[in-house]
């Protein structure tokens, strides 16, 4: 091969090598502005309920119920998460929590356009605004449950863990004492009686 066609083929293999990489790095800032606006998008809505929740009226109510869902279920979540990661013995009720916050998303949707409606017009049914609120009450009364049950858990783990530590504290202290020496013993038998023959008269 003559020396102009081995330098041409070093440039094709170096630009097919640039052109690799320059692919490579396209696809990766897609996938990031993909993940970059779906985070946006849910800080923005975020956001838009945190204002919407600071007004008056029905909207604002309704704005607020939604954050205070929003705050149960990430507690809950964060409870079975906390019990997970401990080992505990949870059963169904990491399945529970998944369907929990599945009818919480759906309660979520309910609620946003209850507010959306309440915001452009003054005539809502304030009969569903009731029933949003007791399913609201449920969900969240749900939630309670499954974290106090936990924190139970939590404190009757902590109740066993404490009695095995003071029982090993107490046998560690006993251990460190040193033995009593037989003959010491002796001898202090041996004063007293010869103390106690003294004062008999």
């Amino acid at each position: 091969m003559s020396p102009i066609g081995e330098v041409l083929m070093i440039v094709l293999v170096i630009l097919a090598f640039l052109a690799l990489i320059a692919g490579v790095g396209i696809y990766v800032l897609v996938k990031v502005g993909k993940k970059a606006a779906v985070k946006a998008k849910e800080a923005t809505t975020r956001l838009t309920t945190h204002v919407n929740a600071m007004g008056t009226g029905d909207a604002a109510e309704v704005e607020r119920l939604r954050l205070d869902l929003r705050r149960e279920v990430s507690l809950t979540r964060q409870a079975v998460e906390q019990a997970q990661r401990q080992g505990w013995g949870l059963g169904d009720l990491p399945r529970l929590l998944a369907d929990l916050t599945a009818q919480a998303d759906v309660h979520d949707g309910q609620l946003g356009m209850y507010a959306q409606q309440a915001r452009v017009s003054r005539y809502v049914d304030h009969a569903t605004l009731g029933q949003l609120r007791e399913h609201q009450a449920k969900l969240t009364a749900m939630c309670a449950r499954i974290r106090a049950d936990l924190l139970s858990d939590q404190v009757h783990h902590s109740a066993t863990g404490l009695a095995d530590l003071s029982a090993r504290t107490d046998l560690e202290i006993e251990a460190r004492r040193p033995a009593p020496d037989p003959l010491q013993e002796i001898d202090d038998l041996y004063r007293r009686t010869m103390q106690d023959r003294k004062e008999q008269p």
